[in-house]
């Protein structure tokens, strides 16, 4: 079963931070399309403006500018919120070694805040954003929860961090907390644009426009590429699971693997594009090869990805040749 046909009670109220960017946007129109209130939490730091104005029409969608960094915002947002699925967060792994104070106040107190004020406010459940770089230099493929190795970024421990004030938010406080490490998420308002823009919009972008795109390492590295409607189902998935699942996180990806290079060349083909790539250094704290296994989710969170990776890019193609 996908996210549409779920159910929660009338009038249910999601509050989604970082609602203005990629992840959170698609969340906000996806609760909004079921017919349930949501609330974006937002400080545009990082979302857009786009993302919030085409549901501001929508009477069961609420704006509220501000940043998690604050609790007395954190606070308000979630008074008579059932459901927090906190996406809120600096990305990008280099960036966050350029910047460890900034994440750590942003990614990990920001966080903290959301967990209590999601905890005094009473709210039933508290999902939120990890990711797959948790699990550090750890060799070993698939990536299974609980076999995590080295981590290699600032990024990285504020996330590992996130899961472990989470787990103890439901352990002491009784809050049913649901980490997702999310793998590679792409699909349809992912930012192509900037220094540390994902890899899929950026070479989508460069090809339409006939620019020479640069693979950082040898393009030989693999990933766990999913598509947005996946982590939609993952999100509202968890706000359904039991209280035993509570204090877990989960590997939300395909379960599938793609190597660089060709997603590279598969792009071009599917753009008609003869275009060869130039390749550069690899990028520090970047992990080389990414794949998950997803039985824990399935098991505990009853989520059955709808979308592999070439029914996503397709869809993903398509976005991107109307909307660039």
């Amino acid at each position: 079963m996908g996210y549409k046909e779920l159910k929660f009670d009338e009038g249910s109220v999601f509050l989604v931070t970082g609602g203005a960017g990629f992840i959170g946007s698609n969340l906000c129109e996806a609760i909004t399309d079921m017919g349930y209130h949501v609330r974006c939490l937002d400080d545009l730091s990082t979302g857009k403006r786009a993302n919030v104005d085409m549901f501001m029409d929508r009477p069961n969608y609420t704006f509220i500018e501000g940043d998690i960094k604050d609790l007395d915002t954190c606070m308000k947002a979630c008074e008579g919120v059932d459901y927090v699925l906190n996406q809120a967060a600096w990305g990008s792994v280099p960036r966050s070694i350029e910047m460890p104070l900034f994440y750590e106040e942003n990614n990990i107190r920001g966080t903290l805040n959301m967990l209590e004020a999601a905890r005094v406010n009473g709210v039933k459940k508290f999902v939120y954003a990890s990711s797959s770089s948790v699990y550090g230099d750890h060799p070993v493929l698939p990536k299974v929860e609980g076999q995590e190795g080295n981590l290699l970024s600032p990024y990285a421990l504020t996330k590992r961090t996130n899961e472990e004030y989470a787990k103890l938010y439901t352990k002491l406080y009784g809050l049913d907390t649901y980490g997702l490490r999310y793998f590679n998420v792409f699909g349809r308002r992912q930012d192509p644009d900037g220094a540390y823009a994902a890899v899929i919009p950026k070479f989508i972008k460069m090809l339409l426009r006939d620019e020479v795109p640069t693979i950082n390492g040898d393009g030989k590295q693999s990933r766990d590429f999913t598509y947005i409607d996946n982590v939609i189902e993952a999100n509202l998935k968890a706000c359904l699971a039991s209280h035993e699942a509570a204090g877990n996180a989960f590997n939300i990806a395909y379960g599938g693997r793609e190597y660089l290079l060709d997603i590279y060349y598969d792009l071009c083909k599917a753009l008609g594009k003869d275009i060869e790539p130039n390749f550069g250094p690899d990028r520090p704290g970047d992990i080389k090869h990414s794949n998950a296994d997803i039985s824990k989710a399935e098991k505990l969170l009853g989520y059955h990805p709808e979308y592999d990776f070439a029914k996503g890019i397709a869809l993903a193609i398509d976005w991107y040749k109307e909307n660039l």
